[in-house]
């Protein structure tokens, strides 16, 4: 059974910084892609970033490039979203996702977490 199990989101004030981490489980963690998308409330999920198998391609949204970092350890089957700089805009669910290839497409992502909640206000 595959498990994604999002960690690390919190209350933060603007201009703080977080670290999300996102444990994988039952499967070949370094075979996938991995996603980050966040979810406000009453908005739809949109993306903010995406890791490549090997971790050595990112790609980010507009509104979080050059604050949010995504990385990855294989050995460990986890993946990381460093973001800095927050703002209240970012305060959403954050979810991790995976892939079987490099995507910015929520359908393209075959498994799910279930979410961690950033809260960015002071």
């Amino acid at each position: 059974q595959v498990r994604l199990v999002e960690s690390g989101g919190g209350l933060v004030l603007p201009g703080g910084s977080l670290r999300l981490s996102c444990a994988a489980s039952g499967l070949t963690f370094s075979t996938f892609a991995m996603g980050w998308f966040r979810q406000a409330p009453g908005q739809e999920r949109e993306f903010v970033a995406t890791i490549s198998r090997s971790g050595g391609s990112t790609y980010y949204a507009g509104s979080v490039k050059s604050r949010f970092t995504a990385s990855r350890d294989n050995a460990e089957n986890t993946v990381y979203l460093q973001m800095d700089s927050l703002k209240p805009d970012d305060t959403a669910v954050y979810h991790c996702a995976a892939a079987p290839g490099i995507s910015t497409a929520a359908y393209d992502y075959r498994y799910w977490g279930q979410g961690t909640q950033v809260i960015v206000s002071s």
